[in-house]
């Protein structure tokens, strides 16, 4: 809606009707500053548990305000003092333009870097949180932040309103087309019982870099004081810690939850019985891996006893990787290369499991 009153606004303000809608000349200059912090509201909202603060939420538009309050003199003159300035292309206000280009350049700035800052967050928080990425991660959201900076660079730089016109309605097209299909992602919660369960277990905290899991871990010494670091301030105690990482073991051996397609950390901590923050701390700590590379590890695996009987030789390897819990074959085969080293296919030749190829 913002962008569709801007663009009124500018239209308006053409030389086939200034005139006539005098009284609303200027008052399109205050609206660039309102983009990129709906924007940075927009990937915020998307991408954290919390979204943003609806109590600070009103400093990012300060500067629109303080933009109006800028040019305060102009927007109220008469109709025809507004004209008289238009036609002496803004004579007596070059401070006041030459502020407000400052202004839009750095709300750019600041705001796509911040977009992307909460991006590169996002996608580290789902790994520790997902076992699958294709529904979830958001890159196209890296194409909106692109599409507004192409469409600021064609303002500043291309001014022909008809190309500029036609990029902003490309945008538009794009944010109806992936952001009103975007489903909820973190959309979990946590079940009573489980906060009743966990609460004898979190009266201790647990440093990890002075635990016994310093001697279990191959890890250095600075990778054992980063990892304390990080979970200084959790509350699981040591003896707890143990205990989720044997049932977690044990689970994963015996009900093979890794082959949930779509298994999320919350459906995991459920099945355990233990809050999801403290399962995160365990797979970090001890296998020193994120949730996300440590399910997918647990379906590589079984892939690899999966094709080394002969009675599954028949099958191709994709049915086989489907079996194991992976949803596509882009996602089996960059896992698959992370962790082994080749592709699923090179493994196979050269185990001398030809037929498997084939099929």
């Amino acid at each position: 809606m913002i962008i569709a009153l801007n663009i009124i606004l500018i239209n308006l303000q053409t030389a086939e009707n200034k005139y006539i809608y005098a009284s609303l000349l200027g008052w399109a200059f205050p609206f660039p500053l309102l983009h990129w912090p709906f924007l940075y509201l927009y990937v915020s909202a998307l991408t954290s548990k919390k979204g943003f603060s609806l109590k600070l939420i009103w400093l990012h538009f300060v500067p629109f305000f303080l933009t109006i309050v800028l040019f305060s003199n102009f927007l109220f003159l008469s109709e025809n003092s507004k004209i008289h300035v238009y036609e002496i292309e803004g004579k007596g206000y070059e401070t006041e333009l030459i502020i407000h280009l400052i202004s839009i350049l750095l709300s750019a700035v600041i705001y796509t870097t911040l977009s992307i800052i909460k991006l590169l967050r996002y996608k580290n928080q789902i790994m520790d949180e997902f076992s699958y990425l294709e529904k979830i991660n958001l890159n196209w959201l890296s194409y909106l932040i692109g599409g507004m900076t192409i469409i600021f660079l064609a303002v500043l730089f291309v001014g022909n309103d008809k190309i500029i016109y036609s990029l902003v309605v490309g945008f538009v097209f794009i944010i109806g087309y992936y952001g009103i299909g975007q489903v909820g992602i973190f959309t979990g919660h946590i079940p009573h019982s489980i906060l009743e369960n966990n609460k004898n277990l979190i009266t201790t905290k647990y440093n990890l870099a002075t635990s016994t899991f310093k001697d279990s871990l191959p890890l250095s010494d600075r990778d054992l004081e980063a990892k304390g670091l990080k979970y200084l301030k959790s509350t699981l105690n040591q003896e707890a810690a143990l205990r989720i990482y044997n049932d977690l073991n044990q689970i994963m051996l015996t009900k093979k939850l890794y082959k949930n397609v779509e298994l999320k950390l919350d459906d995991l901590a459920e099945a355990l019985n233990v809050l999801p923050n403290h399962l995160s701390q365990v797979i970090n700590s001890i296998e020193n891996k994120n949730f996300y590379d440590y399910i997918n590890q647990l379906r590589i695996d079984d892939f690899i006893k999966l094709i080394s009987l002969p009675e599954n030789q028949k099958f191709t390897l994709l049915s086989l990787a489907f079996e194991c819990g992976f949803n596509s074959k882009t996602s089996f085969n960059r896992n698959f290369k992370k962790v082994i080293g080749v592709s699923p296919s090179e493994y196979v030749k050269q185990r001398g499991l030809k037929t498997a190829i084939q099929k």
